[in-house]
């Protein structure tokens, strides 16, 4: 695809609709347990245990399949591969749709939650193949999509378990994987001539790739992922109740706060991606990203009872860095051979470190019987982005470092 700025839907129409219609489907099964895991738990009698196996899946899947997917992406077309992911999704939906036991469900996030792991290292690979000439207006688009389908989902989850069942509320987003399947299964018959197992990808699989642990920027990438992912999941799966703990709300001013928390990710999702694409000095962002996470932290720390929806506010900015390192992927990497590459090292590695914050903050909490030793160490996640910032601000490209 050349690098000259054209009509958008020139030529690419099935890619855009697709597109759209594919990340709509990346965060609709995991949005959507949760708000209705009560009703589910009175039937299937999964229990506290039961719900924290599920709130671990998703970041778990989504690291373990993010850094399987470049493998996989040596023997299939990434048209084919979305459609592959989809399929799986879909099976993943109709069996949470049929759930008649704990076991059943569970079986059926993990395969909600692996597509969606596949899905999120292919995605910018998407991007860098059909829409080169507009990284950072696609990456805007698709991960406002994302933002949009983590918070309509728990909206409609519990009147729909109400006034059908809870299977029917889970089962129902398939019909959503359904519309994604139709373009880009057209799209993969109109690509069947592309050569499988692309040589530039199998040269990277066996050559670059495995240096791209020693790229510099490629770390650098994973660190701010990681930071931006740690602070999520563990707000998401915290945040409530540290906020009942030491600002003293009471449990529905915690879950609106949370709501407050989230909603940050829609301007940062729209904002960020052609903002990184235009600034001279992108490090700027990675730090003001570290800027938010530290600056709520120790609002928290030290004035939790003074304004403590600004803290909220702040610490719910931090996670801009998801949607700009998402985007740096895609412009500090030259191919998209080295883009799927990259993606998935930085997401699969990145999602590793998310999906045991949690878990540590939860143990420092039990180890110390208050909030100040965890939210240091959330606070502590920042850092490293320092660091990050001033590496992605030299401008090198990840191809060159994984050759040197």
């Amino acid at each position: 695809m050349s690098g000259e700025h054209r009509n958008l839907w020139s030529g690419r129409s099935l890619a855009l609709i697709g597109l759209v219609l594919f990340t709509v489907n990346l965060r609709t099964a995991v949005a959507a347990l949760s708000p209705v895991y009560d009703v589910i738990d009175a039937e299937l009698h999964g229990g506290a245990f039961g719900l924290g196996l599920l709130g671990m899946l998703p970041p778990l899947c989504f690291a373990v399949f993010g850094l399987i997917t470049p493998s996989l992406a040596r023997r299939f077309a990434l048209e084919e591969l979305l459609v592959g992911a989809l399929a799986v999704m879909l099976a993943g939906h109709l069996l949470r749709g049929f759930a008649w036991s704990f076991g059943s469900l569970l079986f059926g996030s993990i395969l909600c939650f692996a597509a969606i792991g596949a899905g999120n290292v292919i995605v910018p690979a998407i991007v860098k193949k059909y829409f080169s000439d507009r990284i950072g207006q696609m990456t805007a688009v698709y991960t406002t999509v994302m933002s949009i389908a983590t918070f309509v989902p728990p909206l409609v989850a519990v009147p729909m378990a109400r006034a059908v069942s809870w299977q029917f509320s889970l089962g129902m987003w398939g019909l959503l994987v359904v519309f994604a399947i139709a373009p880009w299964g057209v799209q993969s018959v109109l690509n069947r001539r592309a050569v499988r197992g692309d040589p530039g990808i199998a040269e990277l699989k066996d050559r670059a790739a495995k240096r791209i642990a020693r790229s510099r920027t490629a770390w650098a990438l994973t660190l701010t992922f990681a930071a931006s992912s740690s602070v999520a999941y563990t707000s998401f799966a915290w945040l409530p109740q540290i906020l009942t703990d030491v600002a003293d709300v009471s449990p529905a001013a915690g879950g609106a706060l949370l709501s407050l928390f989230g909603f940050f990710g829609l301007p940062a999702a729209i904002v960020m991606p052609p903002l990184a694409t235009r600034v001279k000095r992108p490090a700027v962002l990675v730090w003001l990203g570290a800027a938010f996470i530290l600056a709520g932290v120790i609002g928290l720390l030290t004035a939790p009872h003074a304004v403590t929806w600004l803290w909220v506010s702040l610490l719910g900015s931090g996670p801009l860095l998801f949607p700009l390192a998402l985007t740096l992927i895609n412009l500090r990497s030259r191919t998209q051979q080295t883009v799927i590459a990259v993606s998935g090292f930085v997401q699969g590695s990145g999602y590793i470190i998310a999906a045991a914050f949690p878990l540590l903050v939860g143990a420092l909490h039990e180890l110390s019987g208050g909030w100040t030793l965890p939210l240091i160490v959330l606070g502590l996640v920042a850092l490293p982005t320092l660091w990050a910032g001033r590496v992605i601000g030299a401008r090198r490209m990840i191809d060159d470092e994984a050759a040197a």
